[in-house]
């Protein structure tokens, strides 16, 4: 399954840059990519998985960017 998401407040392209590193390194994601110009992320996981996948690159973009929210 693939789907786009709104980044709210992502303010520096090394910031997304980072999040893009990050996400990728979770478990199940097939691919994913961070545009700071759109202020969108896209992720590729599994079906099974997507669910479970999501929660964790949420946490992992508040990690990285405390003040930038994913609109689900």
């Amino acid at each position: 399954m693939k789907k786009v998401f709104k980044l709210e407040d992502l303010d520096c392209a090394n910031c997304a840059a980072k999040m893009e590193r990050a996400v990728a390194e979770i478990e199940g994601v097939t691919s994913v990519s961070v545009n700071f110009i759109m202020q969108k992320m896209t992720l590729e996981a599994d079906d099974a998985v997507f669910d479970e996948v999501l929660k964790k690159a949420v946490k992992t973009i508040r990690k990285v960017e405390p003040d930038c929210r994913v609109v689900l």
